[in-house]
C-alpha cells in the first residue's frame, strides 16, 4: 500500500512512484480476520514488492528458514497429495517459493491455472480488504501527509495498531463479550489482532483504548 508523502528535501527519485506522487510503502501480512501480523513501513516507493519482502526481517526470516513455520500437513480430503507446506499468498510481484505462492503467469494459460489464479485472488483479497479498511478508517491516508518520512512511518505503525484493536474489540463485541472486559493476552502485542469499532462502541471503550495504548510498544 502506498502512503502518499511530501517530498522529502534532497531525496532525489527514491519516494517517487509512477503514478506521479512521493510515497513510502506499507507492507503487510494479513490474517484472515483483517489483522496485520507483520508491517514493514518506510520502503520506498520506487522498490517493488519482492524487494520489500527480502530485504526485511521476514524475508530474511524465511529464506533462512528460522521463522517458526507450522509442519506441513495434509490438506482435508486432499491425502493424496501428500504433506502440504504453509504458505504467505502473493501477486505476480512476489517471486515462487515453497513459502510463497503466487497466480501463473500470462494470459493464454490452460484452464486448471485459471480456476487456480482465481482461487488465489480470492484468497489475496483479504489483503487488499484489510488496506481498505484502515485507509477508510484514518483519513490521513486519503490525501498527502505533509511530515518528514521518519513521523510518517511512526503514524502509519500507530493506525495499524490502533486497527488492530478495533478488530479485537469488534470481534469480543460480536462474540457477546462486554467492552470493558479485559482484552486477550494476544491484543496486548503491538501487531498482533484488529477490528472495526460501531458508534455505539466508541465511547464505552475510550478508557479500555486508552489502558490499551500504555501497554503497546512500537518497534522501529
Amino acid at each position: 500500500m502506498f502512503v502518499v508523502i511530501q517530498a522529502s528535501p534532497n531525496s532525489g527519485s527514491y519516494f517517487y512512484i509512477y503514478k506521479g506522487t512521493f510515497s513510502i510503502v506499507l507492507f503487510a501480512v494479513v490474517d484472515a480476520y483483517y489483522r496485520f501480523r507483520v508491517i514493514d513501513v518506510g520502503g520506498y516507493g520506487r522498490t517493488s514488492d519482492g524487494g520489500i519482502l527480502f530485504h526485511s526481517g521476514l524475508g530474511e526470516g524465511l529464506m533462512s528458514g528460522t521463522l517458526d513455520f507450522p509442519e506441513d500437513r495434509e490438506l482435508p480430503e486432499a491425502g493424496h497429495r501428500g504433506k502440504i507446506p504453509y504458505v504467505l499468498v502473493g501477486d505476480e510481484a512476489f517471486p515462487l517459493r515453497r513459502y510463497l505462492m503466487r497466480p501463473f503467469p500470462g494470459s493464454n494459460i490452460p484452464e486448471e491455472d485459471r480456476v487456480f489464479n482465481y482461487r488465489l485472488s480470492r484468497a489475496r483479497l483479504t489483503v487488499e480488504c484489510s488496506f481498505g479498511i484502515l485507509s477508510s478508517q484514518w483519513r490521513m491516508y486519503w490525501r498527502v501527509i505533509y511530515l518528514s518520512p521518519e513521523k510518517v512511518e511512526l503514524c502509519v505503525k500507530a493506525t495499524c495498531i490502533l486497527h488492530n484493536f478495533l478488530r479485537v474489540t469488534s470481534m469480543m463485541a460480536t462474540r457477546g463479550r462486554q467492552p470493558t472486559e479485559e482484552l486477550p493476552e494476544e491484543a496486548a502485542c503491538a501487531l498482533r489482532n484488529v477490528g472495526r469499532m460501531g458508534p455505539l462502541l466508541i465511547g464505552d471503550r475510550v478508557d479500555l483504548l486508552r489502558a490499551h495504548l500504555y501497554k503497546v510498544e512500537i518497534c522501529c
